[in-house]
């Protein structure tokens, strides 16, 4: 049966939007599932889309391909709901194996090198709070590193840990290559094809996440329909 989302907020939706491609024309979506910044189903959580639906899935307001056709568009407003844990929403993908069936779940300190790479650009922020997160390496506790905008400033957030600078001066809107690989002790990433950091960490129940997640909601002094925005061009993760 078809999926049908309530909305609750109005953003602005160009007609050729509506009509778009699913993302999963664009890009391989069989090994993640889908946060959405709703809740349809009144079940007090964020809804999340699953293989195989997600190949054919699309939002025009929340999760669709780009006017260009070479982008997916991951959308999260400030009032929208949010995942257990967390007070943010996001329109963000959570990496799977399997063809979506089971969870990711591997380790920094295995010899298997765990990497994911994307072509991406944050194109918007919040008003108030201007903070989005476009990529993440999440451990079975919490976040163990975020690619994060605050203002102008994107950087490599690592928990209770000094942040790695990637680009003091983004302009939001310019697409980017990051490479995020972890395995044999080590996380690293690269901006622009540069290496930036290589931290040594061990830690379990990892796994890769991107889209937006924005880090701000009413509380902040934002309008629940401010929102953050993220595009995808390339996403790729191996093994």
């Amino acid at each position: 049966m078809p999926r049908f989302v309530v909305m609750f907020f109005a953003l602005a939706i160009p007609a050729s939007l509506a009509a778009a491609d699913p993302p999963g024309k664009l890009l391989d979506l069989s090994n993640w599932k889908l946060t959405l910044p709703i809740d349809a189903d009144d079940s007090g959580k964020a809804d999340e889309i699953v293989s195989p639906e997600l190949k054919t899935f699309v939002d025009p307001r929340y999760f669709f391909v780009n006017e260009g056709g070479d982008g997916i568009v991951f959308r999260a407003h400030c009032g929208g709901a949010t995942t257990r844990g967390s007070k943010f929403p996001r329109s963000e993908l959570r990496q799977m194996i399997d063809r979506g069936r089971e969870d990711a779940d591997w380790s920094t300190a295995g010899q298997t090198l765990h990497t994911m790479t994307m072509r991406v650009a944050i194109t918007k922020t919040p008003t108030k709070k201007k903070h989005v997160v476009c990529a993440q390496i999440h451990d079975a506790q919490d976040d163990l590193i975020m690619i994060r905008l605050e203002g102008t400033k994107l950087f490599v957030e690592r928990n209770a840990m000094e942040t790695v600078m990637l680009d003091r001066k983004y302009q939001r809107g310019t697409p980017f290559d990051l490479k995020i690989q972890a395995g044999g002790g080590r996380v690293k990433v690269w901006y622009e094809e540069e290496l930036k950091m290589d931290w040594q960490v061990s830690r379990s129940g990892c796994y890769f996440k991107a889209g937006c997640y924005t880090q701000s909601n009413p509380s902040k002094g934002d309008a629940t329909d401010a929102y953050g925005e993220v595009v995808i061009y390339r996403l790729q993760v191996m093994p």
